[in-house]
């Protein structure tokens, strides 16, 4: 009988326990066995934090948003935290405990769902000798191998019905409102609300923008009896001048940005250019939550499906990926290799300019 563990890692995202679901009952049928490591690789650290799953304990979890095992985005074993008796934190190699583990425990592969940090992780433990298979999760849509990640239709769907409720708020007090959403240096979360939801204008970090333009809109708006606006702001959109505002910190290099705080400093120049009556929102953690889009489930269910496969013809050391119609495997190495961003001469960049949103530039 083989037995194969799956985790979770990285920041949480709608349709993970989609995934653990196929996971469990596609294995279960070809009469294998499956274990979930709580919290990323918690379980293969601490083997009390393993947990057999059967059909019977996934029951029902598809439509559940985060993870029944639970995630971490700081639980790398190449570089964990660990206090010691002092009290002091040292960053600790422990990959080859994760490796006896692994073995010790006679599992036939590691199935690790994650975004790009996790599959890095996941792809130092196949150099070890570990045989894993990734499946690709972010809500940012961000990994360049894969057509589309689960989570990201959920993310998109909440951040455009917040925009829908925005703008009858807005309207009412003629006001600008400014919405930043997650992206991290992708803008499509950005992109697909603003468009979905009427936005004025949109700021992702692929077009630097000029406040300049965003105000020349807003104020055009004036003249055409429009009194509200709404902004969209990804995280990481950054100004002409090449400089990102975050969290705290006021302007600096993207080298040494924590991401967020770009809506409240859009919000405060417009405030302040224009004299208008102007508010920011931040949407967050939000558009990680809640239950998965019927689209996500799907992938998401696929996705767990064809790491079987993979796992059943020993394809190793590589990620599922979405390649309509089909799903197909990726090296690792190349899965991890960059991000995906906004092709500024797609339709959907091309479909926002021609319906009059503002792009900053």
């Amino acid at each position: 009988m083989r037995k194969i563990v799956i985790s979770t890692g990285g920041g949480d995202a709608p349709g993970l326990n989609a995934v653990i679901f196929a996971v469990v009952n596609s294995a279960t049928r070809r009469g294998w066995e499956v274990y979930g490591s709580r919290s990323g690789y918690k379980g293969l650290l601490d083997l009390d934090d393993l947990v057999r799953l059967t059909p019977e304990d996934v029951e029902g979890i598809t439509p559940i948003g985060g993870t029944i095992l639970g995630s971490t985005n700081k639980g790398n074993p190449f570089a964990m935290p660990i206090e010691n008796l002092a009290g002091e934190i040292k960053i600790v190699d422990v990959s080859d405990r994760v490796l006896r583990n692994f073995q010790r425990m006679g599992f036939y592969c590691h199935i690790a769902v994650g975004g790009d940090g996790s599959l890095d992780i996941a792809h130092k433990f196949a150099e070890k000798g570990m045989p894993v298979i990734g499946v690709p999760k972010t809500i940012d849509n961000d990994l360049e191998a894969t057509d589309r990640t689960f989570g990201f239709d959920t993310a998109v769907s909440t951040a455009t019905e917040a925009l829908d409720k925005l703008h009858s708020t807005a309207k009412s007090h003629d006001r600008v409102m400014v919405v930043e959403v997650m992206g991290r240096e992708s803008g499509w979360i950005a992109l697909y609300s603003g468009i979905a939801g009427n936005a004025d204008a949109i700021l992702i970090p692929e077009i630097p923008f000029c406040i300049d333009s965003v105000c020349e809109k807003i104020s055009d708006n004036e003249l055409h009896d429009k009194h509200y606006s709404i902004v969209v702001v990804a995280e990481g959109a950054e100004a002409e001048d090449g400089h990102v505002i975050t969290k705290g910190s006021g302007e600096v290099g993207r080298q040494e940005a924590v991401l967020g705080g770009i809506g409240e400093w859009v919000s405060g120049e417009i405030r302040r250019r224009l004299g208008k009556d102007t508010r920011s929102l931040v949407l967050g953690h939000l558009q990680r939550g809640g239950s998965p889009t019927t689209y996500d489930r799907l992938l998401a269910l696929r996705f767990g499906a064809a790491a079987v496969r993979m796992a059943e013809d020993q394809i190793f050391d590589h990620m599922v990926a979405s390649a309509p119609p089909n799903m197909v495997s990726v090296p690792l190495a190349e899965a991890i290799k960059s991000r995906k961003k906004v092709d500024l001469a797609s339709d959907k960049v091309m479909t926002a300019r021609e319906i009059g949103i503002c792009l900053g530039d």
